[in-house]
């Protein structure tokens, strides 16, 4: 019964979503179990054009570490704002969704809740039950959490600068006064995420939709009276 209820929620899981988070952990746990190395995965470019590594393009994107509290942790905010933002800001925007992956880079999972707090800016939030404040407000917590844990912050830093930038060119500078989309995803990924619109019907030609040339149906066969 478990086994089906897990089944379910997790084909429920938006395409994006679904497919990033369980690349991210099956990643980690290739590394957990010595079937991969980490030096396999990290970005190099020099790697990437002179031995065509073309993966780390990649990988690099997919390893959350050793696994551990940080990596549960990593897990769970990817699963619950990924999830958030594709079935809200980005519903029916897989291909925008996934321009963001790429803009995003490294430091994507704090990027990804600094965008989802800043849409949300009226949200309430509770940390471990202890603290309470609004959205926009959660990056920062998470900074303060990483820094108790003696976690690397600069990647929190590099998240939230990232996220910041998107926010700005996506949500403020096009609303502005002679703004415009500067961040626009390329057709290739609309063919390959977005379904294709749906063909709306043309009207009729004529007014009211009524074919005033034809005779009614069921009266083909009556018999045509002169006007007197």
């Amino acid at each position: 019964m478990a086994y089906q209820t897990l089944r379910q929620e997790y084909l429920q899981m938006p395409v994006v979503t679904r497919a990033y988070t369980t690349a991210c952990v099956l990643t980690s746990l290739a590394v957990q179990l010595d079937l991969i190395s980490p030096f396999q995965l990290y970005f190099n470019p020099i790697l990437i054009v002179k031995q065509f590594q073309i993966w780390r393009l990649f990988t690099t994107f997919l390893f959350f570490g050793t696994v551990g509290l940080n990596f549960f942790f990593n897990v769970i905010f990817t699963y619950r704002y990924c999830r958030m933002l594709e079935e809200g800001s980005f519903r029916g925007r897989t291909a925008d969704f996934v321009m963001m992956f790429i803009f995003g880079g490294q430091a994507f999972t704090i990027m990804l809740v600094y965008v989802w707090s800043r849409r949300n800016p009226y949200v309430r939030m509770s940390f471990f039950g202890v603290l309470n404040f609004n959205a926009p407000y959660l990056p920062w917590v998470l900074l303060g959490f990483s820094l108790l844990m003696s976690n690397a912050v600069w990647v929190d830093f590099v998240g939230i600068a990232v996220g910041h930038m998107y926010f700005f060119i996506e949500d403020v500078f096009p609303n502005l006064s002679g703004g415009f989309r500067l961040l626009v995803t390329p057709q290739i990924l609309k063919r390959l995420f977005d379904p294709p619109p749906e063909e709306v019907p043309q009207p009729a030609d004529r007014p009211g939709g009524f074919n005033w040339g034809e005779p009614l149906a069921g009266n083909q066969d009556a018999p045509q009276q002169d006007a007197q």
